[in-house]
């Protein structure tokens, strides 16, 4: 190990490095100065040299826990949101809401009109699939 690795471990030791929610602020940041070539006049640019400021304060802070508290807000924030909407399978199943209760529901595609119970309140209603 030569005398520059040494160090660059030294420096890291209590930090915690990029996590999950500083790469992907790092990956908007990028795809925000992509857009900025294409948008004139516009303050993208701006935003995001301040979101890689931000994700490289986050990667180089010492404090570890709340860092991990809004790594588990991003998480949280994805997997209620984003993730649940990507994971999906719109080839096969058709996804609807009840309209009693809002649970989202699936039912296979290419069934016509069948009868539908919701899990959550049990409630009935026919649905087009």
């Amino acid at each position: 190990m030569n005398r520059f690795q040494a160090r660059l471990i030294q420096f890291m030791m209590g930090r915690r490095g990029f996590d999950q929610f500083s790469r992907d602020l790092m990956i908007f940041a990028l795809f925000l100065i992509l857009l900025d070539f294409f948008v004139s006049g516009s303050m993208l640019n701006t935003l995001a040299l301040l979101l890689m400021f931000y994700s490289y304060y986050r990667a180089l802070s010492r404090n570890i826990v709340k860092r991990q508290a809004e790594n588990n807000w991003y998480f949280s924030f994805i997997g209620n949101n984003l993730r649940g909407y990507l994971n999906r399978d719109y080839k096969h199943y058709r996804y609807f809401k009840c309209p009693n209760c809002k649970q989202t529901l699936r039912a296979p595609k290419g069934r016509g009109k069948i009868r539908v119970t919701c899990s959550r309140c049990h409630g009935i209603f026919e649905k087009k699939v």
